[in-house]
């Protein structure tokens, strides 16, 4: 980025329980002090914030998000292919593509770097059309996801532990069928995730081996264990250091299908982008970000 542009700063006032909106004016007087030019819009949803960010990039605007994982991904998406980049200022519960890629959680040290204007271009993923940039999964993260998303009362990343105890208490292992650039494989466990950066549920490092700008998803499968070792083994997950398990294999792919012997939701980012049978593929170097 050679000329200043003006920005687009798209606020998604319930992030993060609603924290995002009291952070406003925090916000806006960072964005004066590093001279960032500027125009703020609330979105009403997350068609509505993409649409704005279309809008914009068309203009020549560059699209900041100050949300959680779910509007990034869904912004990022709609950029991807473009030559506008994208910036990102953390208000979610998670922020996991922002820790991955750099990015403070600090307001005033994320308007720093928006101000520098230096980019990275990463990979964005998609899964039956729908575009993510994190780790799309389905199997036990999606019961995990959909009661992490239905919980009012549980505050920050607790919700994620809660998640996880809520549904390993009605889980029963899942038949899971997946086609990695032509090889087929069948296993009984737990999940499956194609991983196009290294974490997710705020500070789970599931692939850690994963890199953003690589050309390929990091496919991680957790094979069937008893439920007392599985729970003693989700600590590891926040150090990566589950996938020395034997129970856990990771392999890569440019595409990844999944289909599993009953129904399942594939969450990425957060949100329900897909329903199995999936086909999850990566769009190389698909989208500029700003970073430090």
């Amino acid at each position: 980025m050679d000329e200043p542009r003006r920005h687009l700063v798209l606020v998604n006032p319930s992030a993060g329980g609603g924290r995002v909106h009291d952070l406003l004016p925090q916000v806006e007087g960072s964005l004066r002090d590093f001279e960032v030019d500027y125009r703020l819009v609330l979105t009403r949803s997350l068609e509505h914030g993409c649409e704005e960010a279309r809008r914009a990039a068309g203009e020549g605007e560059v699209p900041v998000v100050m949300s959680g994982d779910g509007l990034v991904g869904q912004v990022g998406g709609v950029l991807a292919g473009g030559e506008v980049p994208m910036g990102v200022i953390p208000g979610g519960r998670g922020n996991d593509f922002a820790r991955v890629v750099g990015i403070p959680t600090g307001v005033r040290e994320a308007v720093e770097v928006l101000a520098a204007q230096k980019t990275r271009a990463v990979d964005v993923g998609e899964v039956n059309g729908r575009r993510f940039l994190c780790i799309a999964s389905c199997g036990f993260d999606s019961d995990a996801n959909r009661i992490a998303n239905e919980a009012r009362f549980v505050r920050g990343n607790l919700v994620y532990a809660y998640a996880a105890l809520r549904a390993l208490a009605a889980w029963r292992p899942a038949r899971f069928r997946l086609v990695l650039d032509g090889q087929r494989l069948e296993y009984t466990g737990y999940s499956v995730a194609a991983a196009n950066s290294k974490a997710y549920g705020g500070g789970m490092f599931l692939a850690p081996d994963a890199e953003l700008d690589d050309g390929k998803l990091d496919v991680v499968c957790v094979a069937e264990v008893g439920k007392l070792r599985y729970l003693a083994n989700l600590p590891k997950v926040f150090k990566g250091r589950h996938v020395d398990n034997e129970e856990v294999t990771v392999r890569r792919a440019a595409e990844v299908e999944i289909d599993a012997d009953r129904p399942f939701a594939v969450y990425a980012d957060g949100d329900h982008l897909a329903d199995l049978p999936a086909t999850i593929r990566v769009l190389p170097h698909a989208l500029n970000v700003i970073v430090p």
